[in-house]
């Protein structure tokens, strides 16, 4: 895979397809390839340029305190060096929190902003969760073990747990399969996650916006909906139906389907 240097560091990406550019922030402890399932249909219409965030897959882990704020500038500098002016945004979770940031701050660079389980601000709820996950890491000593046995219980519905193990199996293998995130850089990113807040930058959000949630997601659930949707002018809401946090992977045809749409549609 290609890096170029931007913002200090050197940050690992991938590009496929034609098109106008699409830049894909991954989530929490993810790289790149996390978008998988998504790229190969995105790129049927747009270049899809999916990068590493500080701190994982191949981009440097560079020591000090991470934020979503600083992921932003990491990907506004990142788009830069590789010669991108604007782009479709999107990402999901910690890629939508970072998303947000990078729409506030540098909204010459977002034509539109897709936003998948994301939210504004972090509560209570969430900082519990997280740093729960932090508490299984440090245990395990492996963040893809976290992943697999931590996160994926809050991401998946147990409906899908239960009918397709097999799935599961699949998934967990793909994420031991990738590059294993170093504890060190998992708790400087989680912490990002924690100390999280863009709530009063909403408002400086001026691309046409996606929101969406699963409809059974407690991590980002649908309590942080009326924040985003009304603290972001130009935007619309969308619920999956029968998914978690990852419709990425729960309900990836018609995931892919209502996004591409609105990609389509809002970029035009």
């Amino acid at each position: 895979m290609p890096k170029v240097k931007a913002n200090g560091i050197n940050i690992n990406y991938d590009q496929q397809g034609t098109g106008e550019p699409l830049i894909l922030i991954p989530y929490l402890a993810a790289d790149y390839a996390c978008y998988a399932f998504q790229v190969a249909e995105y790129a049927k219409h747009f270049t899809c340029i999916s990068l590493d965030l500080r701190g994982t897959g191949e981009s440097d882990k560079p020591g000090g305190v991470y934020s979503t704020e600083l992921f932003a500038d990491d990907v506004a500098a990142f788009m830069q060096a590789i010669g991108v002016a604007n782009a479709h945004v999107t990402g999901l979770s910690l890629g939508a929190a970072t998303g947000m940031w990078l729409a506030a701050k540098h909204p010459d660079k977002v034509k539109t902003l897709s936003l998948h389980s994301g939210w504004p601000k972090t509560d209570p709820f969430l900082r519990t969760v997280v740093e729960g996950w932090q508490v299984t890491a440090k245990a395990l000593n492996s963040v893809p073990e976290m992943v697999v046995l931590g996160i994926f219980p809050w991401c998946f519905t147990p409906e899908l747990f239960a009918a397709k193990p097999d799935y599961i199996k699949t998934l967990a293998d793909f994420v031991r399969g990738r590059p294993a995130q170093p504890l060190a850089a998992f708790v400087q990113e989680s912490n990002a996650v924690i100390a999280h807040d863009a709530l009063a930058q909403l408002g400086r959000i001026e691309a046409p916006t996606q929101i969406t949630f699963g409809r059974y997601d407690m991590v980002t659930s649908t309590r942080f909906a009326d924040a985003m949707k009304g603290g972001i002018r130009r935007s619309e809401l969308l619920v999956f139906d029968g998914c978690a946090h990852a419709p990425i992977y729960e309900k990836v045809e018609e995931f892919n389907q209502k996004t591409l749409a609105f990609l389509k549609r809002a970029g035009a």
